[in-house]
C-alpha cells in the first residue's frame, strides 16, 4: 500500500515539474568570491502570482535579473515555457520588467509611454493605438492619456509602468519593488489593483519584495530568501501558519519563540518542557523527534489570551507583568516580562472603545493559548 502511494506520489511531482511554466534547476551566481545566489531550484505555475521575499543582500533581485536575462547564471539552469532560456538575450524572452523607478520618459505623454515600446517592435499605427486604449482603459488611465509623468500621482505612474509593460503581451512580468516608492496606504490600495489586472490578464508575475505584507497580499505563494538560497516556499497561510524554521516564523511578522526539549511525542501531539515559559508546552502535532530532543515552539502573538485571572489551565498558561503597551487603533500591542525574564509579545483586538477589563503597565497578567495555536520547530 505504502509503495503505490509513494509511487503516485512521485508521478503527481514528476507532473508538476513537467507544468512548471517557470522552472529554475540548480542556478547559482557568483561576484568574484562572493555567492549571490546559492544552487536556487524553483518550480513557478502558469498565472501565478509569485514572490520573492527576503531582507536586502539576500539574492531575490539577482535571481530576477536572470530570469530576465541580465544577468548571466554562473551554474544550473533556466527554462520558461519549456525553453532553456540559456544564450538568449533579454528582447528575445518572453519576459517584461518592471522597475521600482518605473524609469517614464518625461518629455513623453502617458500614451505614448506605453506605446512605445510596441512602436520599437515595428507594430501597425492601427494595433498599437488599439492595445494602448485597452492597457489604459485596464489600468483606469484613459481620462490621463495627455498627460506627463510629472502631471500625475505616484499611484498613477505606477500603473502606467505597468501598462507599459504588459502592452507587449509577456509571458512572464518580472516586477522589481513595483510598490517601494508609494506611501503606505496608497501600496495597500495598489495591491488590490495588481491582483485584480493579473487575475484579467493572465500573466505570470514574478514579484521581488523586501515588504511581508505586500507579498502576503499579492503572492498565491511566496519563496523565502536567505544568504542566496530559498529556505521554504509556501502560499501565505502555509507561510504564516507553518513556517519550517525559526528563521522563517521571525522574519514573517511577530511571533513568540519558546526553547525547550521533548518529554513527550506522540502521534497526535507533543509536550515540551521549557524554563523560558514556566510550564509545559502542548502541541496538538507530533514530530517524530527523540525523547529531549531540542525544539522551540512558536506562538504568534494574536493567538495568545491576556488577562488577569488565572484560567486554571496547566499547560501553555504563563503569568507575568506588564512592561509596555502601544496602543494602535485597531489593537493594543503588550509586552509582558515573565519570571524568567523572557519577554512575551501579545496583540489584543480593541472591539470596544473602552475596555471593562482594561490592563495597565506593571499589572500582573496571565497569558494562555490553545493547544493548536503553536508550531514546533526543530532548526
Amino acid at each position: 500500500m505504502n509503495d503505490s502511494r509513494d509511487v503516485a506520489s512521485a508521478l503527481a511531482r514528476q507532473q508538476e515539474k513537467a507544468d512548471a511554466y517557470v522552472r529554475i534547476e540548480n542556478i547559482t551566481k557568483m561576484f568574484g568570491g562572493f555567492t549571490a545566489v546559492d544552487n536556487v531550484s524553483l518550480e513557478i505555475q502558469q498565472s501565478e502570482i509569485f514572490c520573492l521575499l527576503g531582507g536586502s543582500g539576500c539574492g531575490k533581485s539577482t535571481l530576477l535579473r536572470m530570469l530576465a536575462g541580465f544577468e548571466t547564471p554562473t551554474s544550473g539552469r533556466i527554462f520558461i515555457d519549456g525553453i532553456d532560456m540559456a544564450g538568449i538575450p533579454p528582447y528575445r524572452r518572453p519576459t517584461n520588467m518592471m522597475f521600482q523607478s518605473y524609469a517614464l520618459f518625461p518629455h513623453m505623454s502617458v500614451e505614448r509611454n506605453v506605446a512605445f515600446g510596441l512602436r520599437q517592435d515595428g507594430i501597425t499605427v492601427a494595433e498599437i493605438s488599439e492595445r494602448v486604449a485597452n492597457m489604459l482603459d485596464l489600468v483606469k488611465l484613459t481620462p490621463f492619456a495627455k498627460r506627463k509623468p510629472h502631471q500625475l500621482s505616484g499611484g498613477q505612474r505606477q500603473r502606467v509602468a505597468l501598462a507599459r509593460s504588459l502592452v507587449k503581451q509577456p509571458k512572464l512580468l518580472l516586477l522589481d519593488e513595483p510598490l517601494g516608492a508609494l506611501d503606505k496606504k496608497l501600496r495597500e490600495e495598489t495591491q488590490f489593483e495588481l491582483v485584480n489586472i493579473q487575475d484579467q490578464l493572465g500573466v505570470t508575475f514574478i514579484v521581488v519584495t523586501h515588504d511581508q505584507e505586500e507579498a502576503m497580499t499579492l503572492s498565491s505563494r511566496i519563496g523565502i530568501m536567505n544568504a542566496g538560497e530559498i529556505v521554504m516556499t509556501g502560499t501565505p497561510n502555509e507561510i504564516y501558519e507553518y513556517p519550517s524554521t525559526r528563521f522563517v516564523a521571525d522574519f514573517i511578522g511577530s511571533v513568540n519563540i519558546f526553547s525547550g526539549r521533548i518529554i513527550e511525542d506522540e502521534a497526535d501531539h507533543v509536550r515540551i518542557e521549557s524554563e523560558e515559559a514556566g510550564c509545559p508546552l502542548h502541541i496538538d502535532h507530533g514530530v517524530s523527534a527523540a525523547p529531549g530532543a531540542s525544539v522551540w515552539v512558536a506562538v504568534r502573538p494574536e493567538k495568545i489570551e491576556i488577562g488577569r485571572e488565572d484560567p486554571g489551565q496547566t499547560d501553555n498558561c504563563v503569568s507575568g507583568t506588564v512592561d509596555e503597551i502601544a496602543y494602535k487603533g485597531s489593537q493594543s500591542v503588550y509586552h509582558v516580562r515573565l519570571d524568567s525574564e523572557k519577554i512575551v509579545r501579545v496583540t489584543r483586538s480593541n472591539r470596544q472603545r473602552t475596555a471593562r477589563d482594561s490592563i495597565s503597565w506593571e499589572d500582573r497578567v496571565f497569558l494562555n493559548w490553545r493547544s493548536s495555536s503553536g508550531v514546533v520547530l526543530t532548526s
